[in-house]
């Protein structure tokens, strides 16, 4: 059947589950209740990032690769990947004993490189693009006779992805709302697909990156304009699937983006609140309902977390960095005279204000101040915003003009 004749049914998902059942994991879907609070939802999580190669891709690659013949098997497999998909190609090629190759553009993480090869694949790497490493896996499956594995673009890669759905409302069969991330649009059209078969009044919601709106640009007929910098690569996708487009105009009700700050947001709140690890894409859903908490408000919301491969030291910047949003961090430009002991007597009056001192910068010989005064920068771990207000105020109460020099959080979940 050519790719723009087929389709996905129900049937073909409970197949899925059926096939990929012990061979991933079945994630569970958690309550949110603190959040749910803040944001005035019924709020449930999907945690994805459980899988063993840390996002949703575990599934649809299974559920290929087990519809594999023999023949295939032998000769082996091909995928195209940055990250996630790469990693649920290679480590379920392996289980099942079949040769894989992975083409990965030459910017990919090193660490994805390495996981993927610690899998047992043979990685490839090529171009400065995702276009042209897809051209070339797409040469090699030709020339070496290898099937080529389609990032989400594959009626066996959306049922896979679809065993969510199912899962989803067995767990919790009161959802009416469910927030899912779009990069190819495997993963929301295998879930649409399942829920709404099971439960047509549902509402599925997509999530796109600002800076990535392919989907919804296709969708309106409107020329695809993408690029830039985004943390939620693993949804940075310019060419959504034919497959996909179809399933998502039909069952998809509404397509939201989100941006940067709300991106972080999110990975920043489902670490302090919920104890999850989750990256960019993965925390895209959850970036949708913080942004627009009125669209769900008073719903029974599933989201899903679709994976959690997030480089320690960009998830470190991202969690620093709320801690500022909220006002918990916070860097005081101090005006002092320039003479003994009024350090001291500025670090008593922080102290008397509760707050904790981590970094202290004189600012003499760069900054515009006369030659008998001082600029401190001072780092302070607070409370929150108001605590930041309260020691700004008790410093000009001591005669030391003070300023911060981030700014606040007007965050709805703070």
């Amino acid at each position: 059947m050519a790719l723009h004749e087929a389709t996905v049914t129900l049937e073909d998902i409970h197949r899925a589950a059926e096939t990929i059942d012990g061979q991933v994991v079945r994630t569970p879907l958690v309550p949110a209740f603190r959040l749910s609070g803040r944001l005035g939802c019924e709020l449930h999580l999907k945690c994805e990032n459980f899988q063993v190669t840390g996002s949703f891709k575990d599934r649809g690659a299974c559920n290929k690769l087990s519809a594999l013949d023999s023949a295939q098997r032998a000769r082996g497999v091909i995928a195209m990947s940055a990250g996630n998909h790469a990693q649920g190609v290679a480590y379920h090629a392996q289980r099942l004993g079949i040769p894989a190759t992975v083409v990965m553009p030459e910017f990919a993480p090193f660490t994805k490189v390495q996981r993927t090869r610690a899998y047992g694949a043979r990685v490839v790497l090529t171009g400065d693009t995702l276009d042209v490493s897809f051209a070339t896996a797409r040469q090699i499956a030709e020339e070496q006779g290898l099937t080529f594995v389609h990032p989400y673009d594959d009626p066996l890669i959306v049922a896979g992805q679809g065993t969510i759905g199912l899962e989803m409302l067995a767990d919790a069969p009161s959802l009416d709302t469910l927030v899912v991330p779009i990069g190819g649009g495997g993963l929301i059209s295998g879930i649409a697909t399942a829920a709404k078969a099971l439960r047509p009044t549902i509402e599925v919601i997509g999530v796109e990156a600002a800076l990535f709106p392919s989907m919804l640009q296709v969708l309106r007929g409107e020329p695809v304009s993408c690029g830039g910098t985004t943390l939620a690569d693993g949804i940075a996708v310019k060419t959504p699937g034919e497959l996909t487009r179809r399933i998502v105009r039909d069952l998809v009700s509404e397509i939201l983006t989100v941006d940067e700050a709300a991106l972080e947001s999110a990975v920043h709140h489902l670490a302090e609140e919920q104890k999850l690890v989750a990256e960019g894409a993965g925390a895209a859903g959850l970036a949708a309902v913080i942004a627009e908490p009125r669209r769900f408000a008073g719903k029974r919301v599933g989201v899903v977390i679709c994976g959690g491969n997030i480089d320690m030291r960009l998830l470190s910047g991202v969690l620093i960095r709320g801690l500022v949003r909220d006002g918990r961090l916070v860097r005081l430009r101090i005006a002092i005279v320039d003479q003994p002991g009024q350090l001291a007597r500025l670090s008593q009056v922080i102290g008397t204000t509760g707050a904790n001192i981590i970094e202290v910068h004189h600012q003499r010989l760069f900054a515009d101040v006369p030659a008998k005064r001082a600029d401190i920068d001072v780092t302070l771990e607070t409370r929150d915003a108001e605590h930041v207000t309260e020691i700004v105020a008790a410093l000009e109460a001591a005669g030391f003009p003070a300023r911060a020099l981030a700014s606040r959080s007007t965050d709805p979940t703070s």
